[in-house]
């Protein structure tokens, strides 16, 4: 803009204000001027929209019934103008202002509150949001100092927010060094924290010159992107950046490919706030991004009058700026003149600064940026964000977020900091589809393999008891060292599963399995592979994949025979209940052979009871040689030979079944056993089993012997240096596979978190190991490389016996057979002696066995002799 424009523009300015100002000063000509003092860069899209906000408050908010008038003054604190700090003091001495708003930051006040007694206890407004959280910077200026923008731990929590929303573990904090913000690094710190509730880290942090400092700034920004294309992370956060620098990084970016797909960016409030007025060419360059905006009412009828007057002047001012929409930062500069005009209602007689500073304090009102009440010189009302989305020439909002309240009515509290959160730990909330940098609309990983970066160092255990997970071994032929085994395998399938490619090669690693944990940790390693066992304690060093197999501590023992079990063998053929079913049976049905052939038919070879005992023991084994005369006699006998047939065949071959197998018993039952013993055991020195056996199981650590490979654990247990081994199942499953005859797991099964793999790359390759195991080719694999265990001795127990229930429909049939019978013998014996009912008492009394039907039969018998004719 040319010199002569400008002074036009400004005189006009005057006009246009002048009317009013001239009738203020005839009616309140002895009115005290309060001098407000501002300090902020004029040639910033900030400054701008700030100068242009001030004006129209002090227009339309000073009060006419005041003892007190309200005028401006500025110094301009632009890149090639003074600092802050001495365009403040400047203000102070020269045009003796008595409250100072302008992009002031604590420690800035602190200084200027220093310089004498003038400068002591003059309030500032500062319309910058701060770097580190207000409620812990400066706490001894909040008498004077009065922070109009948000606190910065509500603006990281929102970004934290927005990632564990989508799950990505690690970004990329891109910041500028600019005078326009709060100097010190508070905001990296605040944005580490919160992200840390979200399971997340920043990886990176870049800082960016300001573009008043640079002579080339495209040739700086370009260079500055490329060492982050370099990387391999893929989540870039803009924090504490100014816009017009901003507009310059979108369009680097677009231009060197960093704006397709697999890309994520973030930015703050300080740039989302002015996409609203911005043209279409910086909205190209921006397509995708996902923006945190402050959220204010812009339906009241306040704000609509505002913008208004805050259109109309701003072109007026500015007219080369093809949009005139007011942000945030103009809501906050019209607030804080607001504020001071308000506070001048109250002001009687002369104003001091530390009058001004008390009456800001107790302001309470609803401004256009939200309800302006201080606690501590801090906001007190908790802000809410909008999260929004650049899609075509403009922007839409995707979710409302407020630290109070999250996304939804279900919240996870942690240190004042509420998400919403479902039940696998992602944010909960109402996020519609987004639009992606690159166009697409599934959620970036935002991470990739960049072009570059080394091949990942990967881990493998070498001095594993167990090379069955892991075998290191060197090939001399080759003259190169070959790496197999079971976990090999599982992992090549699950990087094969991968949707980007995964260079990497493998470092034989010969200490413990935990220094393999923590040399990930430390980066000497990036990843590890093998029969690593998931234990809390080491999750604090590494992040752990999903567990391939799962996992638990077992306890393996030498058999010994079980000599009570083999005296009693042939009894354990037939449970109880069978046993004492067939000597039931057998004997009734004799009884019922000898009561038809000895009463009925008086057959001589079954008199007295002897010959029923006799005939009832050789008849188990057909030898029996009484004949039987009577056809019913023979009717009952034939079913129950049959079932005599069947179940001493089925007592053959049970009792040679049970012969045939070893029967044992564990040596040593439980732990409790090897205390009161202090018997050694055995595992695997380089596991964490020897940390738990001695911090858990309370074993002394002499008691633990250390045995190096599978092929050991035999030898110890023979010579007697170990009692009992502990692996963790999977290892016992190989080492039964191969040693089937005289060992057994016994004691309590401890359950443990599996065998999963160590690497920053936990997320995707959880992923793919469930597809692996979903698809059936973990359990493949295990059968043919780890041969699982279906031959370890058995250990007999009653379950083995045999019970009634498969030979019920026989013991039906012949037991239904005898009770038929028995009623027609009986009937039978009572017709032929109806005229001798004293011989039927007689001989229904002398039989204990048949006194049941004794009061049936003798009143059968009366009534028929008293229908005999006479």
């Amino acid at each position: 803009m040319s010199n002569g424009l400008s002074f036009f523009l400004g005189l006009l300015v005057v006009v246009v204000l002048a009317p009013s100002k001239a009738t203020n000063n005839v009616v309140d000509i002895q009115k005290e001027v309060v001098g407000i003092g501002r300090v902020m860069d004029y040639s910033s899209r900030v400054g701008k929209e700030q100068k242009v906000a001030m004006e129209i408050a002090l227009r339309h908010t000073s009060p006419s019934n005041s003892t007190a008038q309200l005028g401006l003054r500025y110094h301009d604190t632009s890149p090639n103008s003074t600092s802050p700090v001495t365009a403040a003091i400047n203000l102070i001495k020269s045009k003796a202002v008595q409250v100072i708003i302008g992009m002031l930051t604590t420690q800035e006040a602190a200084l200027i509150s220093e310089v004498d007694n003038t400068t002591k206890n003059l309030p500032y407004i500062s319309l910058i949001t701060p770097a580190t959280s207000q409620s812990v910077s400066v706490p001894h200026q909040s008498a004077s100092y009065f922070q109009m923008a948000n606190d910065i731990i509500f603006h990281m929590q929102c970004i934290a927010v927005v990632v564990g929303h989508f799950r990505w573990r690690k970004v990329t904090a891109i910041h500028e060094q600019s005078s326009l913000f709060s100097t010190g690094f508070g905001f990296i710190t605040h944005l580490s924290d919160s992200l840390r509730v979200v399971n997340s880290e920043i990886e990176h942090h870049a800082a960016f010159p300001s573009l008043s400092s640079l002579s080339d700034p495209h040739t700086a920004i370009e260079e500055e992107l490329k060492k982050l294309q370099n990387k391999s992370n893929r989540v870039f956060i803009v924090v504490q950046f100014s816009f017009q620098s901003a507009v310059l990084l979108f369009e680097k970016a677009k231009q060197m490919g960093m704006m397709e797909n697999g890309y994520v960016w973030i930015i703050a409030d300080e740039i989302s706030s002015f996409l609203g007025s911005v043209d279409s060419s910086v909205m190209h360059n921006m397509q995708g991004v996902i923006g945190i905006k402050t959220s204010f009412p812009e339906k009241t009828k306040a704000f609509k009058q505002f913008k208004i007057r805050f259109r109309r002047l701003y072109g007026l001012l500015y007219p080369e700026e093809e949009n005139t929409n007011p942000s945030i930062f103009a809501l906050r500069a019209y607030d804080a003149v607001s504020a001071i005009s308000k506070a001048s209602k109250k002001f009687k007689g002369n104003v001091t600064s530390k009058e001004i500073a008390k009456t800001i304090l107790s302001s309470d009102f609803k401004g256009l940026s939200g309800i302006i009440r201080f606690k501590n010189g801090v906001l007190s009302e908790i802000p809410t964000f909008q999260i929004i989305n650049v899609v075509g020439k403009s922007y839409r909002q995707l979710a409302l977020w407020s630290p109070g309240y999250g996304f939804s009515e279900y919240f996870v509290e942690h240190d004042e900091m509420k998400l919403g959160m479902d039940d696998d730990g992602a944010m909960n909330g109402t996020m519609g589809p987004l639009y992606w940098p690159g166009g697409r609309q599934t959620v970036p990983r935002g991470w990739t393999w960049a072009n570059g970066e080394a091949p990942l160092r990967i881990g493998v255990p070498s001095r594993g008891a167990f090379n069955q997970f892991v075998r290191v071994s060197y090939e001399q032929d080759r003259n190169q060292t070959s790496i197999s085994g079971f976990s090999i395998e599982v992992f090549e399938a699950v990087v094969g599963r991968l949707p980007y490619q995964l260079p990497y090669f493998f470092v034989p690693f010969s200490d413990s399995y935990d220094e393999l944990v923590k040399h990930v940790h430390s980066k000497k390693l990036d990843a590890a592979v093998g029969d690593i066992e998931i234990m809390a304690y080491r999750s604090q060093y590494v992040d752990f994949s999903q567990p391939y197999v799962s996992s638990g501590l077992v306890m393996i023992v030498k058999v010994e025979p079980d000599r009570d079990k083999e005296t009693w063998m042939f009894m354990r053929a037939y449970t109880q209940k069978m046993w004492l079913l067939i000597m039931v049976m057998h004997l009734s049905i004799c009884s019922v052979v000898w009561l038809i052939e000895n009463e009925h038919v008086q057959n001589p070879e079954f008199k007295g009871l002897g010959a029923m005992l006799w005939f009832s023991v050789t008849i188990l084994f057909f030898s029996h040689r009484e004949p039987l005369k009577s056809s019913l006699a023979r009717l009952v006998i034939a079913p129950w030979l049959l079932v005599i047939l069947v179940v001493t065949s089925t007592f053959t071959a049970s009792l040679a079944s049970m012969m045939t197998v070893s029967h044992v018993k564990p040596s040593v039952l439980d732990i409790d056993t090897l205390h009161r013993k202090n018997a050694n055991v055995g595992c695997d020195g380089n596991s964490f089993i020897v940390k738990h056996l001695v911090n858990v199981m309370d074993f002394k650590p002499h008691n633990i012997k250390n045995i190096s490979s599978i092929e050991d654990y035999p030898q110890a247990f023979e010579k007697g240096h170990i009692s009992a081994a502990f692996f963790v199942e999977p290892h016992a499953k190989v080492f039964l596979a191969k040693y089937c005859k005289g060992y057994i797991k016994t004691g309590h099964f401890l359950k443990l978190g599996g065998f999963g793999f160590g690497s920053a790359l936990a997320i995707d390759i959880s992923k793919a190991v469930l597809e692996v195991t979903e698809s059936g080719q973990v359990e493949h694999l295990e059968e043919v490389m780890l041969h699982s265990c279906n031959c370890s001795t058995p250990i007999n127990s009653d379950g083995d016996s045999i019970g009634p229930e498969p030979f019920s429909s026989l013991f039906k049939i012949s037991g239904g057979i005898a009770a038929f019978a028995f009623l027609i013998t009986i009937m039978q014996l009572a017709d032929k002696n109806l005229d001798k009912s004293s011989f039927l008492s007689t001989f229904l009394l002398s039989r204990g066995f048949w006194r049941w039907a004794y009061t049936y039969l003798s009143q059968r018998s009366q009534k028929n002799i008293n229908f005999l004719p006479t």
